[in-house]
């Protein structure tokens, strides 16, 4: 019985244990996802107002600039992965879209952001992946954004590839991740039909007075910081909300596996007393049966 009780209560302390670290791990995870999920928010109204920018720009005059779709050409892809466990098939979900937007051969350069995903492209056939490292907070995705727009722009002035597509896990109503896909460039006549035939918000038109030099380039330079960073930073919250999900269905295991265990223990506790009180009960009644003398 005393070694029981002992393996017990050693089980009992490693599940509490346990429970304080996946507690830990739970904050640790809410806190991160709503900085992120704050950042896609801010993002998200940055890059509308953006697009409007550039769709009054592009209604007046619309540039030389602005070319046509090259199907033939060769394609690349920013690849948002995580390099940290407990968000299930994270890396894995990116693969599908990745394939369906960069033939492995011949491709373009994909940038694998995290060491993980960069493994699994190039175990999928993807060999001219380069990796970069998953950002860990909001203000150091700004470095990653802009080192992947000069990477993009040095590849394509060599010719390296022509069409970019950023491939991402966007979090779902139920917690979980799914793969996107969207198109980074080029910035053809698609992505400036698509822009201008979006009504303006308001009854009077915009007027643009171009008198700036370079605005033009400007506001597609910010255009396309805004996308990356969105796009990294919802990357981030699925992933943050992913564990998040983990560590909740992971605590109430816990807490299911504790209850079982005070269940055994108060029962052990119980079975104890109780032959404490047998053998009680046993000895006066022992006692009773002899006389007086002791006989």
């Amino acid at each position: 019985m005393t070694t029981g009780a002992e393996a017990l209560r050693r089980r009992l302390a490693d599940a509490q244990e346990l429970a304080a670290v996946v507690r830990a791990m739970k904050a640790l995870a809410a806190g991160s996802v709503g900085q992120y999920e704050q950042a896609v928010r801010a993002l998200g109204d940055y890059e509308q107002t953006l697009e409007r920018a550039l769709a009054a720009r592009l209604r007046q005059a619309p540039p030389a600039s602005v070319g046509r779709t090259h199907a033939a050409a060769a394609s690349g892809a920013i690849v948002f992965g995580s390099d940290q466990g407990l968000v299930g098939r994270f890396n894995e979900a990116l693969m599908m879209p990745v394939a369906a937007c960069v033939p492995s051969e011949p491709g373009g350069p994909v940038w694998a952001i995290g060491e993980r995903v960069y493994a699994l492209l190039v175990a999928a056939g993807y060999p001219q992946a380069r990796l970069l490292w998953v950002p860990t907070t909001v203000q150091a995705i700004t470095p990653l954004v802009d080192r992947l727009l000069v990477e993009v722009e040095a590849a394509r002035e060599r010719g390296d590839v022509h069409a970019v597509h950023i491939v991402y896990n966007r979090q779902t109503a139920s917690a979980t991740h799914a793969g996107q896909t969207r198109r980074l460039l080029p910035l053809d006549e698609i992505w400036r039909a698509r822009l201008v035939e979006v009504p303006w918000p308001t009854h009077t038109p915009p007027q643009v007075i171009d008198a700036l030099p370079g605005m033009l380039s400007t506001l597609i330079r910010a255009y396309l910081f805004a996308v990356l960073f969105r796009a990294c930073a919802e990357s981030l919250a699925s992933e943050h909300a992913s564990r998040l999900a983990a560590m909740q269905r992971a605590e109430r295991n816990i807490d299911e596996r504790l209850e079982s265990l005070h269940r055994q223990a108060q029962t052990m506790r119980q079975t104890a007393i109780d032959e404490e009180l047998f053998d009680l009960i046993a000895g006066s009644e022992a006692l009773m049966r002899r006389g007086p003398d002791g006989r």
